[in-house]
């Protein structure tokens, strides 16, 4: 049997890893439009923060650790098009521009998406960067880290954006975060979103909220960002709003795909052909607490579907258990972190549901170095059932968090959750932690 991998990172990889330990024999060809594979793309912001001096420490393994393995590898080769019917795909070598054709008996899907860069005037001005490659991250950080780069905005309020503008922040630089939106950090609901928006300006960045940009001017290099509000200087600006499922090359193959251009995927990442699977930020995935699928592009799910889809791809039918869309970003000294629903979403999905906010500490008044923690609860009204939870917080909040996803996960009520027998000393929490008070909060 021969399979084929179209992208070469976390989804990819973990497919072609998995399905090579399941069934040796079967001949695996990864397909990869850039020119490094399998790395945390995650850490790529931490990179430009000089946080991590070198951007290889984010690479897993090299072409040279898979082909060991038995997993050809093409680097710098894009997919152009996808023939199911005739168990084929088109490829483009990137280096010489040839093209050509490739088999296949079984191919994986696993092409991530892309930052979306809106119409603006001056977009082709150099010094505006997105970041979703090493490739970028290097460009980025060569640019952000010279000393007559001293004001940058960041265009967009999400992940990505909140994260860079903390760690460019932390370098000295200037930095401005305009958002269109009402708030940042979307996922959250604003009682915790505001939590982060705070702490930014707390640390000298500015947020704007509520605010379009219009268009970028410079002479050659970007000088200005002009908004529907204002105009700000910028030696450097970061489009950062939003994401864009890399499936263009799709588009004709009669391969089912989502409104948004993610490929529509079962629980068992198979696509609406049958020897065709998915998985990654260019798929959907279920959602374990709406009972139907989502578009959400996290690490988490790209390496968990992935795997899954590797275990298929050799004659399994393991299904995904689903997401929570558990998530979390430190800015600055606090901590935030979310899973389950947001009260949006449990408002828009008919939820009779009770929301309640709960503070706490970390530790005991008597014991030195407590935090406070902030909760916010989403729960069924009548059952009590937990659907979702949002913290912040100086310490503590993200693993208490992963505490409230198996809650979520197990169909766990509030009053289960504050009777629910955790560690107590001193040094670790007071004897009612923070989930304990939180869950008996909520009646």
């Amino acid at each position: 049997m021969k399979v084929i991998v179209i992208g070469g990172v976390a989804a990819g990889m973990s497919a072609a890893s998995k399905l090579k330990r399941e069934d040796n024999n079967t001949e695996i060809v990864v397909y990869e439009k850039g020119i490094h594979l399998s790395y945390g793309a995650c850490g790529l912001p931490y990179y430009v923060g000089d946080l991590n001096d070198d951007y290889k420490k984010l690479i897993l393994r090299t072409k040279e650790d898979f082909e060991k393995k038995g997993i050809k590898v093409n680097l710098k080769h894009e997919v152009l098009g996808v023939e199911p019917e005739k168990n084929l795909i088109k490829v483009k070598n990137l280096e010489n521009g040839e093209e050509f054709e490739d088999n296949f008996d079984k191919l994986m899907i696993a092409t991530g998406a892309s930052p979306i860069i809106p119409p603006f005037p001056g977009r082709e001005l150099d010094n505006i960067f997105t970041l979703n490659t090493i490739e970028d991250g290097i460009s980025l950080k060569e640019e952000a880290m010279k000393d007559t780069t001293k004001d940058i905005v960041v265009v967009g309020g999400g992940y990505i954006g909140i994260e860079l503008a903390e760690v460019l922040a932390n370098l000295g630089k200037n930095i401005t975060v305009v958002e269109m939106a009402p708030k940042i950090l979307m996922p959250f609901d604003k009682e915790i979103s505001d939590f982060a928006h705070k702490e930014l300006e707390k640390n000298g960045v500015k947020v704007k909220i509520n605010e379009k940009v219009e268009g970028f001017e410079g002479n050659n290099k970007v000088e200005k960002v002009k908004t529907d509000k204002g105009e700000y200087s910028a030696d450097l600006v970061i489009m950062s709003v939003g994401i864009r499922p890399n499936t263009k090359f799709l588009e004709n193959s009669g391969i089912k795909l989502a409104k948004n251009g993610a490929v529509e995927i079962d629980r068992e990442m198979k696509t609406s052909v049958d020897n065709i699977y998915a998985a990654g930020d260019c798929a959907l995935v279920y959602n374990m607490v709406k009972k139907e699928n989502s578009y959400i592009a996290l690490g988490t799910n790209a390496n968990k579907c992935g795997k899954i889809a590797g275990e298929n791809l050799a004659g399994k039918n393991i299904e995904y258990k689903g997401t929570l869309g558990s998530s979390a970003i430190k800015v600055h000294s606090i901590e935030l972190g979310r899973t389950g629903l947001s009260e949006k979403e449990a408002e828009d999905l008919g939820y009779d549901y009770k929301t309640k906010m709960v503070k706490a500490n970390t530790k005991p008044h008597y014991y030195p170095g407590g935090k406070e923690i902030n909760f916010k609860l989403i729960y069924e009204k009548d059952t009590n059932r937990i659907l979702g939870v949002q913290g912040a917080g100086e310490e503590g909040v993200v693993l208490r968090i992963d505490v409230f996803a198996l809650a979520i996960e197990n169909r766990m009520a509030t009053d289960d959750i504050g009777m629910t027998d955790f560690c107590y000393a001193p040094p670790f929490s007071p004897v009612w932690d923070p989930v304990n008070v939180a869950g008996n909060a909520a009646k």
